[in-house]
């Protein structure tokens, strides 16, 4: 029941944290929050620039375009088995 539970709670709230926590739609990602400092660590960790398919270009694209079904099935596969390790601990 528990991976059932973290698999939906997972796609219903990702919409929503997502842009409260500064990856929206509109101008990019809002500072001074998380993703500000994401953007700016990002090339350093990189060796220049925000790389292609990372995480912080994931999570803006996220933010900005929404989640496709694909994004919200593998979403919820990755929440649904951390709730299940968190439940066996």
């Amino acid at each position: 029941m528990e991976y059932i539970l973290g698999g939906a709670a997972a796609v219903v709230a990702a919409p929503i944290l997502l842009p409260a926590m500064g990856f929206t739609a509109f101008g990019g990602v809002l500072a001074p929050l998380l993703p500000s400092q994401m953007v700016a660590l990002a090339p350093v960790l990189s060796g220049g620039g925000v790389p292609a398919g990372g995480m912080v270009a994931l999570l803006q694209s996220a933010g900005a375009a929404g989640i496709s079904e694909a994004g919200n099935a593998a979403l919820a596969a990755v929440w649904a088995v951390a709730a299940g390790v968190a439940n066996a601990l």
